[in-house]
This record gives C-alpha cells, sequence and structure tokens, in this order.
C-alpha cells in the first residue's frame, strides 16, 4: 500500500517494472482559483499515471481494456502503452500542461489514448461529429499544440488543424497480434520516431490541468472547464467506492469516450480499482444484448434515453435478459423516470442507481447507494464524493426541503473556467460551485433536482419544471419517451409543449393525452401543443435536449 507522505512511482524500460521512486503527495490546488484546499484521501493516487501504474504493480496481468475482437490488454500492457505514448509526446516537446486535442472512434484505442496523454500533458478529447468550422473553433479556443486522429483519418479536424497550423499526429493501432488499444503515433512524415523538440518533464503533476471539456454552451458560448489530474482521480475514487467496484467487474461501455459520463463513469472508476472495462463502438440497441450475451459484464452506465431504448428491444432477446450477469446498472447525465428505473429492474432483476454529475465535477456528485442502502426513485440520491448544499439567489444555503440552486463543493470539483473570470465570479460563491441545477435535500439528505434553471418555463409569471411534466407523461400507457420544453408566446412569454414517441403499436391522440394530463396537473402545466415523432432529438452523447427543441422541431 501508499505511505500516508509518499505515493509510489513505477517507471517502465522495456516493458519491465523497476524500482519505485517516491515523491511528495501534493495536499492542496491552486490557491489562487475560487474552490480553496482540496484534499485527496490518504494513501490513494493523486495523478493518472499513478492511478495506472498502482494496478499494474498490484495486478499486471488482469485485463484492463477489452474490445470487441483482438486480445485484451492487461495493466502491465496498459502501463507500458502509456510509457510509450508520453516518451512520444515528450521527443516532440510536447509535455505537462501542453494541450492535445484527441479525435478518434470509440473504442480500445480511444481510451487507452485518454488515459496516456492525460498521464503526461493535457488531453481534449473532441466529438468526432462535428464539422471543420466547429473543429477550427475548439482547436483555437484551447491552444491545442497537437491533433491526434486515427492513420489515414479523414476526419475534417485534419483539414481544421493544417488550416490554423496545428501539428497533426497519427495514431497506428497495433497489429492482430497486438493486445487492443496499444498503438503508435507517428508524425506527418510517416515516421514513428521522434519530432522536433527537446524532450520534457515527463509526468503530469497532480495538479497539472489533465483533462479539458467544453461545456454545451447551449445558450451562451462553450466554456473551458480544466480538470487536474487530482480532480479527475477524486472522481474516479468516488465512483468506485459508490458502487462498490472490485478487480472482478467489467464494465460494458456504451457511452461515447468524448464525454464525461464514459471517461469518468465507465473508465477512470474502472482503472481506479483495477477492473475491466469492454470498449464498444458505441451505443447501439440492437448489438447491446449480443455485447451483454457475449461480454457477460456486472454492470453498464447509460444515459436514461439509451435505457429507454434497451427497453423497446428486451422483449426479443429476453433469453439473453434471464441469463444476464448484471449486479446493478448505473443511470447519470440527464434525469432518471421512476418508470424507467422499474422497468429495468423488472427486467434484469438488478438494481438501478441513479447517480446525478457534471462536467465542472468530473462527472459524480451524487448518487443512490446499492442496496441495502436506500434507493429513492426520483432523487438522484445522497453526496458521493463533494459537498452538497442548495442556495438561494443571495448565496445563503438553505434548509431542508427548500427549493434553491444546487451548489457543490469538493476535490473533484474543477476550481475555474479557462480564462472567464466573468463566468468564474458567477459560478462561485463562497467556494461553493453553482451548478445551475434547481432542486432540494430531504430530511435525509437525498437531492432531488427539479429542473435546470435555465430550462424553467415561465408562463406568464407560472414557474414550470419541465421534468414534472415528463414524468407524468410517462405514465400514460402509450408513451415510450417524453420531453416537456418552452416555445415562445407573443403574451405569456413562453407556452409549454411537449414531444412525445409512442410504444410500438399503440396509438393515442393529441387531446386525449391532453386530457390524461389535466387530471394530474394544474392546468398551466399542460402543454397547449404536443408532437408525436418517431424519434425525439438528442444531443451527441445522447442527452435530451430541450433548450433550442422548438427550433429543431419547426415550432417558431
Amino acid at each position: 500500500m501508499f505511505g500516508a507522505d509518499t505515493k509510489m512511482l513505477l517507471s517502465l524500460q522495456n516493458d519491465n517494472l523497476v524500482l519505485p521512486c517516491r515523491f511528495i503527495s501534493r495536499t492542496a490546488i491552486i490557491s489562487s482559483m475560487p474552490n480553496k484546499s482540496v484534499s485527496l484521501e490518504t494513501g490513494l493516487p493523486d495523478t493518472i499515471y499513478e492511478l495506472i501504474a498502482r494496478q499494474a504493480q498490484q495486478q499486471p496481468e488482469h485485463f484492463a481494456l477489452t474490445g470487441l475482437n483482438g486480445l485484451s490488454l492487461n495493466y502491465r500492457g496498459l502501463l507500458a502503452q502509456i510509457n510509450r505514448t508520453i516518451a512520444s509526446l515528450n521527443s516532440r516537446g510536447i509535455g505537462r500542461q501542453d494541450c492535445v486535442a484527441l479525435v478518434l472512434p470509440n473504442g480500445p484505442d480511444l481510451a487507452t489514448a485518454f488515459l496516456a496523454i492525460a498521464a503526461g500533458a493535457t488531453c481534449a478529447p473532441l466529438n468526432p461529429g462535428y464539422r471543420r468550422e466547429e473543429f477550427e473553433f475548439y482547436l483555437k479556443d484551447l491552444r491545442a499544440k497537437a491533433l491526434v486522429v486515427s492513420a489515414r483519418s479523414d476526419s475534417p479536424a485534419v483539414e481544421a488543424a493544417i488550416a490554423i497550423g496545428v501539428n497533426v499526429i497519427e495514431l497506428e493501432s497495433g497489429g492482430s497480434d497486438e493486445p487492443v488499444g496499444t498503438f503508435f503515433l507517428r508524425g506527418p512524415d510517416g515516421s514513428h520516431g521522434p519530432g522536433a523538440g527537446p524532450a520534457r518533464n515527463a509526468f503530469a503533476a497532480s495538479r497539472d490541468t489533465a483533462m479539458v471539456l467544453h461545456t454545451s454552451g447551449t445558450t451562451s458560448r462553450p466554456k473551458i472547464v480544466p480538470l487536474s489530474g487530482a480532480n479527475i482521480c477524486a472522481s474516479a475514487h468516488h465512483i468506485a467506492r459508490t458502487l462498490k467496484l472490485v478487480p472482478q467487474d467489467r464494465c460494458l461501455n456504451i457511452m461515447p469516450l468524448f464525454h464525461i459520463h464514459g471517461l469518468m463513469g465507465a473508465v477512470a472508476a474502472s482503472v481506479a480499482i483495477g477492473a475491466e472495462i469492454v470498449c464498444t463502438p458505441g451505443f447501439d440497441a440492437m448489438k447491446f444484448f449480443s455485447w451483454v450475451r457475449d461480454f457477460k459484464p456486472t454492470w453498464y452506465t447509460a444515459v436514461p434515453t439509451m435505457h429507454q431504448a434497451i427497453l423497446g428491444r428486451a422483449l426479443r432477446n429476453r433469453d439473453i435478459v434471464d441469463n444476464s450477469q448484471l449486479r446493478f446498472i448505473r443511470s447519470s447525465s440527464a434525469s432518471l423516470p421512476p418508470q424507467v428505473m422499474k422497468e429495468l429492474e423488472s427486467l434484469f432483476g438488478a438494481p438501478v442507481i441513479e447517480s446525478y454529475g457534471m462536467t465542472e465535477a468530473a462527472h459524480q456528485m451524487a448518487s443512490n447507494p446499492l442496496p441495502p442502502g436506500i434507493r429513492k426513485p426520483g432523487s438522484v440520491g445522497i453526496a458521493a464524493g463533494p459537498e452538497i448544499a442548495v442556495m438561494d439567489e443571495k448565496g445563503n444555503l438553505l434548509s431542508n426541503g427548500t427549493v434553491g440552486e444546487v451548489v457543490i463543493r469538493g476535490p473533484n470539483v474543477a476550481v475555474g473556467y479557462e480564462n472567464n473570470p466573468t463566468a468564474n465570479a458567477e459560478a462561485f460563491t463562497d467556494g461553493w460551485f453553482r451548478t445551475g441545477d434547481q432542486g432540494f435535500l430531504d430530511g435525509d439528505k437525498y437531492l432531488t433536482i427539479t429542473g435546470r434553471l435555465k430550462e424553467i418555463i415561465n408562463r406568464g409569471g407560472e414557474k414550470i419544471s419541465p421534468r414534472e411534466v415528463d414524468e407524468v407523461l410517462l405514465d400514460h400507457p402509450s408513451i415510450q419517451q417524453a420531453v416537456t420544453f418552452s416555445v415562445p408566446h407573443s403574451k405569456l412569454g413562453e407556452e409549454v409543449a411537449a414531444a412525445v414517441v409512442l410504444r410500438e403499436g399503440l396509438e393515442v391522440k393529441e387531446r386525449d393525452i391532453r386530457s390524461f394530463l389535466s387530471q394530474r396537473l394544474a392546468d398551466f402545466k399542460v402543454p397547449r401543443k404536443i408532437v408525436f415523432l418517431d424519434e425525439i432529438p438528442k444531443g451527441p452523447t445522447g442527452k435530451l435536449q430541450r433548450i433550442g427543441l422548438a427550433e429543431k422541431l419547426g415550432l417558431v
């Protein structure tokens, strides 16, 4: 085990473990930033490199990453890959605090590249679905020193990088006789050798920025969220502890790995405990059950729309469901309707754990506990890492049961947005980070989210939580999915609307849905317009997006 004052740093030379060296573990992050004095639990790694090195020392042959095809990569091999990658970056003059953008398809290479770059530089995973103009914006905004793409990639990111003078590095996957997730980096000249530039200090420190992500920017310019190695490690430990992960666990990752949910909720949390991750190409409802059959995962994590799609195909895969080895199912990144939670638990015979996460907290903030702990449907659970409180507009902390803005502070919380003092002044109050979510804590300290403050519908002064309407809509026997949103109104300012997807083979008229809702909701909360869709538009991570939905559906 690691001592209280020191950590073991493992190096790997010629793929053989060598004697460890000692260094002082940090206890606080940058004091000039809004969220001060955060520390990790004694004895736990607080850099990405240490996180992997610890597992390579303790269980070198245990599998870390598995792909749909090929050999699995063990922790000894993962550490070797990380050392090779850091050395390759260093030889190109890229090291600590240098931003490396990453545009790769979902899979083992992306998982390994994220861990490796974050261990020695600053990793910026980008959505492969962006257009050239978007890539140019993000690469400039991040001040990226390099872009890593697949060998022979035709991604518009390559053209964008070349246009603005960002070096392009190609990732060439290992051969069929190499484990998944192994690769070499080569420069524009096609060589694997060193590029120009002096060698750098190899391993990133705990308070160095390990990863940067942009906020969604739905209503304003996207903000850059820098997460330190300590932030990431703290969150990974929090998630692993909440889920009681053990090395024998196997996570089926169906989340995109350019998003905090997949990176932290699946990859980093599993690595923190030395467990295994099955890296898929991304969510596919038609293939999900065959993956469950073939890889026998003990858990998976997803957003609610993915869970709903899984339920939609469950009856066709009853044999696989009955023989699954899932010990729990995790849901995060959006509100999980209680109806969906109940159906999932009935289907798989496993508890569904709803968690509450966001980018600025390196993902997890609260979570319902595993049995025998109490799970409260409709609640995102108790604090699971950072402290959680509820605050009013003036910065006063509110008592249990009072609705206000959810605020957090703790070792996994980012110290502030990059180069954005105005946003930082708005986001932090007395060391608490304002999440932008509205909610309340009950007498047991379970948190219920009532909505995003920016999504609350203001109908002539009457405030309506879209989530409340969603949950009533989902109680209708004909409705499979629902999302409530605002549409402009000339006199009231905003009016309530909803989009629904019906269950397969069922029909219902708009007036019947409105009649159903009027029995459960006050009249001003009943949507004046209901749109029937085959599929509700979603964001790149599978989340429903209320803001801007009226425009997308042609209602304005």
